[in-house]
């Protein structure tokens, strides 16, 4: 699949089905974004550690861990993935918490606006193809660098 094609993939957990549905059911009628919804955090880092993920999205307070602890974890999987933290809690403090400690991409609280949370994925996808698009391009530079190291080494070598 080429990067044009590129269909993003984007992974929320929330401990709601309602959340994780009517998520689901928005952006699935409004992008041609591939969404994997999970109830438990410990089923998305499964899903990390086998697929590509563009951008994930995860509730604050869930049993099993919560959202920042979550994705500190996801980061270890999926380190430029932006990270958004999603919460019916309006406190400062786990947002700082959570951009300090996880590098957070955005805080965004329940109930979301849809267009705002739109323009948090866009932005989001977006920034995930372009350090993958400067990956492939350092990639090359160092490929092509190898190659005239190659031909020096050569060149030498004729005149030794």
């Amino acid at each position: 699949m080429t990067e044009n094609t590129h269909m993003p993939v984007v992974v929320i957990v929330d401990d709601e089905d309602m959340v994780l549905s009517s998520l689901s059911a928005f952006l699935r009628l409004e992008t041609d974004y591939e969404v994997k919804t999970f109830l438990a955090p410990r089923d998305a880092l499964a899903f990390g550690r086998e697929n590509d993920v563009d951008i994930v999205v995860s509730d604050y307070l869930m049993p099993e861990m919560d959202g920042i602890e979550f994705l500190k974890e996801f980061r270890d999987l999926h380190a430029h993935a932006p990270r958004v933290l999603l919460t019916g809690y309006a406190d400062k403090e786990n947002a700082i918490k959570a951009i300090n400690e996880v590098g957070l991409f955005q805080y965004i609280e329940k109930p979301w606006d849809n267009d705002n949370l739109l323009l948090v994925l866009r932005n989001g996808i977006e920034r995930m193809s372009l350090l993958r698009a400067l990956e492939g391009k350092i990639a090359e530079i160092d490929a092509a660098y190898g190659k005239l190291q190659g031909l020096q080494t050569d060149i030498l070598k004729t005149f030794i």
